[in-house]
């Protein structure tokens, strides 16, 4: 027998790094579609990068019988621990963003993007740009930047990757893999490093897995002197590249993709209490849309820049 509609019903939001924008939207997504679906209260917790913190925040919201739980783990190995507290506790659970399994391999339901598309469109946006500005191959590198142990970001890159040699497929520039955890600053300070040993490049194509990854190497290029017409970067995102271009600045970020962590987060509370109320299974994928934006186009995609 389904749950009354109408019954109370409160949905845990375990996140990584929750103060990041994208997170933060997602955050507001889950509490705009528990306000839409009636009498259901969001829990958010943001454990930043700190596995234990998210075991405590598991264990704290199922002695609190939470009715369902979405997490994005700060690590994919904590991914059999989580499924089997869930498990046990007969608490519906999705992963967030990124992927889980369990111990015997089984992957978690699911809601967010497909990593190697996001990339691959990424990629595709850039070799176009870079086919474009006619750049002598030996002259330019990419640096791509992203935390080379998480599987989404593996994903990402590899996808960026061949989206970059299916719109250049010879000359290629010599790809720099640049690891970080994935916030502006680690961006900044390793592409800085980079920078100052290729100092004989003139030109430079920046992917990366996020927006933080993106912004921080294009601004530490900027910091190193070079010019925006000598950068081309491609955020995965737009919720940090879109900055420049609201305020009209010339910067190397040229493009990127328009994410919604909004919609990831509406996505999950609703599929969670569907699955609660209705008794419907949980969906394995849940995949949300993605858009490329420009300096051009991104308003009217957007809408606004947080």
């Amino acid at each position: 027998m389904a749950q009354a509609a109408d019954k109370s019903l409160t949905i845990a939001y375990i996140q990584k790094q929750g103060d990041q924008q994208y997170f933060v939207d997602e955050a507001q997504g889950a509490r705009d579609e528990a306000k839409a679906l009636g009498n259901v209260k969001i829990n958010v917790v943001n454990v930043q990068m700190d596995s234990n913190a998210a075991i405590s925040a598991m264990n704290v919201m199922i002695g609190q019988q939470v009715g369902g739980i979405a997490i994005v783990v700060p690590d994919q190995q904590i991914g059999p621990q989580v499924i089997d507290m869930a498990g046990q506790a007969k608490i519906p659970l999705v992963s967030s963003d990124d992927p889980i399994k369990s111990g015997t391999g089984q992957v978690a339901p699911f809601v967010g993007f497909d990593g190697y598309q996001m990339g691959f469109k990424v990629g595709q946006a850039a070799g176009q740009l870079y086919k474009k500005a006619g750049w002598d191959a030996k002259q330019a590198k990419i640096a791509a930047a992203f935390e080379e142990q998480l599987s989404v970001c593996q994903d990402r890159e590899h996808g960026e990757e061949d989206g970059f040699k299916s719109v250049i497929s010879a000359d290629m520039p010599v790809i720099v893999k640049i690891g970080t955890d994935n916030s502006v600053v680690d961006a900044q300070n390793r592409m800085g490093a980079v920078v100052t040993a290729n100092p004989q490049i003139k030109h430079w194509v920046v992917w990366g897995c996020n927006d933080e990854n993106e912004t921080g190497a294009v601004t530490a290029l900027a910091n190193a002197g070079l010019a925006p017409d000598n950068v081309i970067g491609v955020g995965l995102g737009a919720y940090l590249t879109c900055k420049d271009w609201q305020a009209g600045q010339a910067s190397g970020n040229k493009a990127a993709l328009f994410i919604s962590g909004h919609d990831v987060g509406s996505a999950a509370v609703q599929v969670l209490v569907d699955s609660i109320r209705n008794h419907t299974p949980l969906p394995p994928k849940t995949i949300a849309k993605t858009t490329i934006v420009t300096p051009e186009t991104w308003k009217g995609v957007m809408g606004s820049c947080s």
